[in-house]
């Protein structure tokens, strides 16, 4: 039932009784009572100074305390004056001005990631599945906030176009095999070179290049080509390995040849030089008497040739007979009893002269002259040899 209709008593939603529209409450009565209740004196100045008064500080309060915030650690804060930019705060607790202020918190140290990923054609015209990730984290809170709708989106859609671009211009085996780190650094560039015009306020940390994958239908000649070329790291990786071996010991086999031969050079450059000196000192000796030193030459070449034979036969002039002499047999047993005979003599006979041993020697050699006519062998080396 409206208030205004017959049998509603003359109520209305004022307050009025008896149905007298008088239209709303006087709003000097209202204040009146508040100031009543305030402790006021029911005038309408009084009332409006203190109330007014009272209002306004409990609002500045409010206002005072709503202007408090933090920025957090890993945050940086972009401070707006009624939609300009002022600056920037760090981490740690501020204070702005309510309804004037606006303080916009960026997180710029996660790093953040945007995948990429789709079948694309390469420079030799074959079709291989790439994906990529792209990691990166903001570095201008303001240019990050309002110099692009949305940079993540921009920086997803650059992405795309630079590894589109990258995997067009490369062939499909470097793109499985062994150009994948090429690819990574050239996409990275690209992209780069794509979002710096538009300022977006970020910084790409990283981008990784996931492996690709052929078409399923050429998959297993793939995969055969891949180990065929794994074979060929590991083979060139063994020969490096046995290279690495064999070099050090062709080195010191190299270096031992070479000593040796200087060794050997030396040698007979020594011995050169003491035949030259033995035929120089010989020269004066030929000169003065050349028969009995051609003779001495001979006996002495006979006796070299001799010592290495252990078989001597002599020609008889008077007899058809040849004898044999078993030197070998002799000398063997004359080394034994000698070699018996220096083990059983006291030091004091091992010193014995050697002056005794030439006189002796002598008397056995006049002897054996006399008795011959003939000069003993032994003198005839000591002589071939100047002694």
């Amino acid at each position: 039932m409206a208030w205004n209709e017959p049998g509603n008593k003359g109520n209305d939603p004022w307050g009025n009784k008896g149905g007298n529209d008088k239209g709303p409450p006087d709003v000097d009565e209202v204040f009146r009572k508040l100031s009543k209740r305030f402790g006021g004196s029911g005038g309408g100045a009084g009332f409006s100074l203190g109330a007014l008064l009272i209002v306004v500080v409990i609002a500045l309060v409010v206002w005072g305390l709503s202007g408090f915030y933090t920025i957090k650690e890993a945050e940086r804060g972009v401070v707006m004056r009624f939609g300009q930019h002022i600056g920037e705060v760090g981490p740690g607790l501020h204070w702005k001005a309510t309804f004037v202020d606006t303080v916009l918190p960026v997180d710029v140290s996660t790093v953040r990631s945007i995948p990429a990923s789709g079948s694309m054609l390469t420079a030799d015209e074959n079709v291989v599945q790439v994906e990529l990730d792209v990691q990166f984290k903001v570095t201008d809170a303001y240019r990050y906030l309002f110099s692009a709708v949305d940079p993540k989106s921009s920086l997803s859609e650059a992405t795309d176009s630079a590894l589109r671009y990258v995997v067009g211009h490369s062939r499909m085996d470097d793109i499985l095999t062994t150009g994948r780190a090429t690819i990574r650094d050239n996409t990275w560039a690209e992209i780069e070179r794509i979002i710096e015009p538009y300022k977006l306020g970020l910084t790409i940390v990283d981008v990784n290049f996931l492996p690709a994958r052929p078409p399923e239908e050429v998959k297993e000649a793939f995969d055969d080509a891949i180990s065929a070329q794994e074979d060929e790291q590991r083979f060139i990786r063994e020969a490096e390995a046995y290279e690495r071996e064999i070099e050090p010991k062709a080195r010191g086999q190299v270096q031992r040849i070479n000593q040796d031969a200087r060794a050997y050079k030396e040698r007979v450059v020594q011995d050169a030089e003491g035949a030259a000196a033995r035929f120089d000192k010989l020269l004066p000796e030929y000169k003065q008497s050349p028969q009995v030193t051609r003779k001495r030459l001979y006996l002495d070449a006979m006796q070299e040739v001799y010592s290495h034979s252990n078989k001597v036969l002599v020609d008889s002039k008077n007899s058809n007979n040849m004898m044999y002499l078993p030197l070998d047999k002799l000398m063997d047993k004359r080394a034994s009893t000698s070699s018996d005979t220096d083990v059983m003599q006291p030091d004091s006979v091992t010193s014995y002269s050697s002056s005794s041993a030439n006189s002796t020697s002598n008397s056995s050699n006049s002897n054996y002259m006399s008795t011959t006519g003939r000069i003993p062998r032994e003198a005839r080396v000591r002589q071939g040899r100047g002694e």
